[in-house]
């Protein structure tokens, strides 16, 4: 490997690990608050909607798939849908309302008040995540942003969100993916292990 190519993978490296430093010092007490959220709506009989696009679809994929699957421990599943999965109603929508609608019309759908509706945009101004997330505060649903930027417009319709610390598209994913899995190994350890509830 060159020197310059080192160099890039130090720099890199570096840049990830001090803003997902600087990020969980910054939003720990929210980040709790986020698993207690996801706790009480699970165990009311809630569910977890994830929606996203390109990088951020793939990741709402994940992270539904670590609720529903197991994570940490081994558990029953718990439930959490991805809105990025059904081609068939991802293309239906778009073609007859159009791209902007794909997530609020499944959201209108699909989405309770005792729901956690989860929108992941790292410019925080994804059209289509925005509409989802105003569908999901008309049913009653929690909204949930992960972000990245400034913030963008998600900010405001949202009872929670997460700025990653970084301009980075790359980094901010990242961070996303992380939270997630941190999100995952709070509810696991509240409702499956033995010390039991959110600290």
């Amino acid at each position: 490997m060159s020197e310059s190519g080192a160099k890039f993978v130090e720099q890199f490296a570096d840049e990830s690990g001090q803003a997902l430093k600087e990020f969980v010092e910054r939003d720990l007490d929210n980040i709790v608050e986020l698993g207690r959220l996801v706790v009480k709506r699970l165990e009311s009989g809630g569910k977890i909607v994830f929606f996203g696009n390109g990088g951020s679809a793939a990741d709402a994929q994940h992270l539904a798939t670590e609720f529903v699957g197991r994570c940490f421990c081994e558990r029953g599943p718990l439930a959490a849908i991805a809105l990025t999965t059904d081609t068939s109603c991802l293309t239906a929508i778009a073609n007859d309302y159009g791209y902007d609608e794909i997530f609020a019309r499944q959201v209108d759908a699909l989405v309770n008040n005792g729901d956690v509706a989860v929108g992941i945009s790292t410019s925080g101004n994804s059209p289509n995540v925005l509409k989802g997330l105003e569908a999901a505060k008309r049913r009653g649903a929690a909204t949930v942003g992960f972000t990245g930027c400034d913030g963008g417009r998600m900010t405001k319709l949202c009872n929670l969100s997460f700025l990653a610390p970084s301009q980075s598209t790359q980094i901010t994913q990242q961070i996303h993916i992380t939270l997630g899995h941190i999100l995952v190994g709070l509810v696991e350890k509240a409702l499956f292990m033995p010390e039991g509830e959110i600290g």
